[in-house]
């Protein structure tokens, strides 16, 4: 084992008090070593988890300091590319919160920088790194529901009562594509390994945020349709539906969190095989894989040309869509 990667959080948001910090502060190969704040109250629920957290009061230092190797950035989209690039120029590998870029052409300085320093930077799309999509893709793979013919994807929940939300904030990147609609545009990319050729969609617009979207699109050998709202009931769902078979996930974005992730194989006669996976942490896993890309040069599952492919895709369904 190698010496564990020294990591340092920009910004004490939420997702990295609840998710995020706690994962890194548990994974193998990793250690939570600061964070940057200007609000030293907000670093006292990361310190109750990891007491000897070193606190810094702007991002700046943090990215000065020779101690931190990584930063995890959980800021603002909009800000998402600006301190991705500054964490590269100081000489840290990046893991930066989805949407890492607000267009797909912005990934050419992230991909530009990267190989210039030499240093590993991704986007945190935690659910590549989850067995259960691992498994899907094997299956697809290996036939198991013959010939695909059609995905469906869902994901929801309302938060329209949390109006300070950045996620409610034009201005901040808000909207639920850009917030969810990367898990059910990106899974299908990831089991299939397929690009789409025509994409459609409509989008209902509120306060100048998208919140609802209906996406349809055709990819080679198979059909797509998927819909992502922060203005309905929580519900996540992706079904990969072949001509011998059906493969259902139940919990496919927030596995643990919004219930066990089952992958349901349903075969002729009525049979169905179900996969569990109680226990497994995306985000942990997700570390656990940084760490043996940047200490043993092991290829990292989530490469920031796949991140790219799926913000194109988004790009496009933003493009062409039709208000409802």
């Amino acid at each position: 084992m190698h010496k564990p990667v020294q990591w340092g959080i920009l910004g004490a948001a939420k997702f990295a008090r609840q998710f995020m910090g706690p994962a890194i502060h548990a994974a193998s190969g990793a250690r939570l070593a600061a964070l940057a704040t200007s609000d030293p109250a907000k670093a006292e629920p990361f310190q109750d988890f990891c007491p000897d957290l070193k606190v810094f009061d702007d991002y700046e230092a943090l990215l000065a300091s020779p101690e931190i190797e990584a930063v995890y950035i959980p800021l603002p989209n909009h800000l998402h590319v600006e301190w991705s690039l500054k964490a590269l120029d100081a000489g840290k590998h990046v893991l930066c919160e989805k949407p890492i870029t607000m267009r797909a052409e912005e990934f050419d300085a992230l991909i530009h920088k990267r190989d210039q320093t030499g240093l590993l930077a991704a986007e945190a799309y935690m659910i590549v790194h989850h067995p259960q999509w691992q498994h899907v893709r094997d299956l697809i793979a290996d036939g198991a529901i013959g010939d695909l013919a059609h995905v469906t994807g869902a994901f929801s929940f309302d938060n329209r009562t949390d109006t300070g939300n950045i996620r409610n904030r034009a201005e901040t990147g808000g909207g639920g594509l850009r917030d969810i609609g990367v898990y059910v545009i990106g899974s299908a990319r990831f089991a299939t390994g397929q690009e789409p050729d025509t994409v459609q969609s409509a989008i209902r617009w509120e306060d100048g945020i998208d919140a609802f979207t209906e996406i349809r699109a055709q990819f080679p050998g198979f059909t797509y349709s998927a819909y992502v709202s922060i203005r309905m009931h929580p519900h996540q769902e992706m079904v990969f539906h072949g001509e011998r078979g059906l493969i259902r996930l139940t919990a496919p974005f927030n596995a643990r969190v919004f219930g066990e992730a089952r992958v349901e194989l349903h075969r002729p006669g009525l049979e169905v095989l179900v996969t569990r996976f109680p226990a497994d942490d995306h985000y942990k896993l997700q570390v656990e894989a940084f760490y043996w890309s940047v200490r043993a040069g092991d290829e990292y599952p989530c490469p920031l040309e796949f991140s790219r492919g799926t913000q194109a895709m988004i790009d496009r369904v933003f493009d062409g869509a039709t208000p409802l």
